[in-house]
């Protein structure tokens, strides 16, 4: 049996799905910094690395339906036994995204978690390339979930809130 439809709903059917717009504009790098202090006596040494790191995302709107999502990726490597910064590595990666017919909670996810998600492998090679530049062996950070990274900040928000 065919089944009936009708053209009126089929058209404001059409009409949503053109509403809704995700495009990445442009990928660049909005600030970055790289530190050795302690060259050239850190590389006379052997070299026992102790990471820390620190990753951030923001967002902004820039325009009606254009959006700025920034990572902010800090990597300050240590030597194990001594303490002395071997160095310390700084990048802001950003991208702009058109995004239309989102609103609300999805459009908070696809900004905390899908945006960075597409952002961080230009964030990693960038803080491969710079680290292994300043003469270091390559810093290659391991995959990072914005999906979980993005729960647990609602959750922290939302028990925030609670404690109000």
């Amino acid at each position: 049996m065919a089944e009936d439809t009708n053209p009126q709903q089929a058209g404001a059917a059409d009409d949503n799905k053109q509403k809704l717009t995700f495009s990445l504009q442009r990928i660049y790098v909005k600030d970055i910094s790289f530190e050795a202090p302690n060259s050239p006596e850190v590389f006379k040494q052997p070299f026992k690395p102790k990471v820390n790191l620190d990753l951030n995302t923001t967002s902004a709107q820039t325009a009606d339906d254009q959006y700025e999502v920034t990572i902010k990726v800090t990597a300050q490597v240590n030597d194990s036994e001594t303490g002395t910064t071997s160095f310390l590595a700084e990048i802001e990666q950003a991208g702009l995204f058109r995004i239309a017919g989102i609103e609300g909670e999805q459009l908070d996810q696809t900004l905390g978690a899908f945006c960075p998600n597409l952002l961080f492998p230009y964030a990693r090679e960038c803080v491969d390339n710079l680290v292994n530049r300043g003469g270091f062996p390559p810093l290659m950070l391991a995959p990072v979930n914005f999906d979980a990274m993005y729960a647990q900040r609602k959750q922290r928000e939302a028990q925030a809130q609670s404690a109000e």
